[in-house]
């Protein structure tokens, strides 16, 4: 295949020749992996609300809300519209010699709609990329004179060298080079966290210049405790600790309230990140959000404003699709419909807890973000395990993964519902459909995992392992 390709092209390719294509222009190894769960062996024709179409014909439920990107399901309407209007209109894109009149409005927007002073917004085009801003306008804010940042143990920040440093998750296994200065206490444990403040006391108080933390982790599936949260506010303040909430997963409506920390009244971060949803499903943007003093302070004088920018800044069409899918997920009530998802799903997945209670070990969730969590030590599996290559059984989550991808692959191979497991310590089998989903949709979901958990361990995991191996 030596001839250029485009679009039309693409359309036309077979699912052979698009593997072969990844073999030697992308990647092998995601090719095995996908290939293993079904899904990396079918090509998509189209997709609209909570379902998948694919090339032949099938279709599947997609209940992993595109890993956080799809609160607003698939191809949305009136997201398809904001775009079209926009190219229609032939809108010029960013341009450094403008001003951009969409990121004054998005800008804006959140600054209504966010607490106290959370009032000055940068958009860049990834939530590590959000993450990676706020860290250096909390560095820039104490002029370079601190040098310690916090996060926990179990911490998913992103995967570029910065944000990679804040990520703890064991999917970035690799030791690539790191922010100097980072160390990490336990999520949720007021004792380390103290612990860790102590370690970098100073004569004059503190070397830390910010904490970095998901209020929600959406990879392991846990929470901070409204005590935790507020205690690491008041010491923060204290210590003039630049507090930083990532709610790149959870922002948006996600767990039930606008982002997770504004279920607590008051508790307010010196900065807030956002991505996925925040692009409607269709555009690539991210966004951080400081309060006011913060960054006058960091950034807001002629030498400074532009210490930290991007080409991509306010890219015109990711601008106006942001604004669009804000005004859907306020518009709609997406927190309202998060709560109601979260009561049936909750409710259905702590049913299926006690029917099924020798393989799920527990269940958690908030809105349309829950975990199941399955029993991964019977010794049943030592048999399997020793079957695999070297290489796999030297993996310490090889038990979980042979466990939770072979719920994920039964129910895509034989319920036609699409899942993922986090990346996290535990790898939860994740339930996160988008907050356009159904009643009926969430039933069909609990009613597939029922006849799937009904198998039983060992006939999961040997139809798994078997179609791994013929990946």
């Amino acid at each position: 295949m030596s001839e250029l390709l485009d679009a039309r092209a693409c359309e036309r390719l077979s699912i052979d020749e698009v593997h072969d294509l990844y073999r030697r222009h992308v990647s092998r190894g995601q090719v095995s992996l996908l290939g293993a769960f079904g899904f990396g062996r079918d090509l998509v024709d189209h997709a609209e609300g909570a379902w998948i179409t694919l090339r032949d014909g099938r279709r599947v439920l997609d209940f992993t809300g595109g890993v956080g990107v799809l609160n607003h399901g698939h191809n949305h309407p009136r997201i398809l519209a904001a775009r079209e209007r926009f190219a229609r209109r032939r809108t010029m894109e960013v341009h450094k010699n403008f001003l951009s009149p969409y990121v004054a409005a998005l800008a804006h927007n959140l600054a209504v709609l966010l607490p106290g002073d959370l009032d000055i917004a940068y958009f860049p085009s990834s939530g590590a990329e959000a993450v990676e801003g706020a860290v250096k306008l909390a560095y820039k804010y104490h002029r370079g004179r601190r040098g310690t940042i916090l996060h926990t143990d179990i911490s998913f920040h992103g995967k570029l060298l910065g944000a990679g440093s804040l990520t703890a998750s064991p999917e970035v296994h690799f030791p690539y080079p790191r922010l100097p200065g980072t160390d990490r206490f336990r999520f949720d444990d007021l004792d380390s966290f103290e612990l860790a403040l102590d370690r970098h006391r100073t004569r004059d108080g503190s070397d830390v210049y910010a904490v970095v933390l998901e209020p929600f982790s959406a990879s392991a599936v846990r929470e901070c405790s409204e005590e935790f949260l507020r205690a690491m506010r008041r010491r923060c303040d204290e210590l003039d600790i630049v507090l930083v909430f990532d709610e790149v997963f959870t922002g948006w409506g996600r767990t039930g309230t606008l982002f997770h920390f504004m279920r607590h009244p008051g508790l307010i971060p010196d900065v807030v990140t956002m991505s996925k949803s925040f692009g409607g499903g269709k555009a690539s943007i991210s966004g951080y959000v400081a309060r006011e003093p913060l960054f006058r302070r960091a950034y807001d004088n002629l030498a400074d404003a532009t210490l930290h920018s991007t080409t991509y800044h306010g890219f015109g069409e990711e601008t106006v699709t942001a604004l669009e899918a804000v005004a859907i997920a306020v518009e709609d009530d997406y927190p309202a419909r998060a709560r109601h998802i979260g009561e049936r799903l909750g409710q259905g997945l702590a049913k299926l807890a006690e029917t099924h209670a020798t393989l799920v070990a527990s269940t958690f969730g908030r809105g349309a973000l829950h975990g199941v969590f399955l029993d991964a030590t019977p010794t049943r599996l030592d048999k399997v395990v020793r079957l695999l290559p070297a290489s796999f059984a030297r993996d310490p989550q090889l038990r979980a993964k042979l466990v939770t991808g072979a719920v994920v692959a039964a129910l895509y191979r034989d319920h036609d519902i699409l899942t993922y497991f986090g990346s996290n310590h535990g790898l939860p089998l994740i339930a996160a459909p988008p907050l356009i989903v159904e009643d009926r949709e969430i039933d069909l979901f609990l009613a597939a995992l029922d006849s799937v958990l009904d198998k039983g361990l060992m006939r999961l995991v040997a139809a798994f392992v078997k179609e791994r191996a013929s990946a």
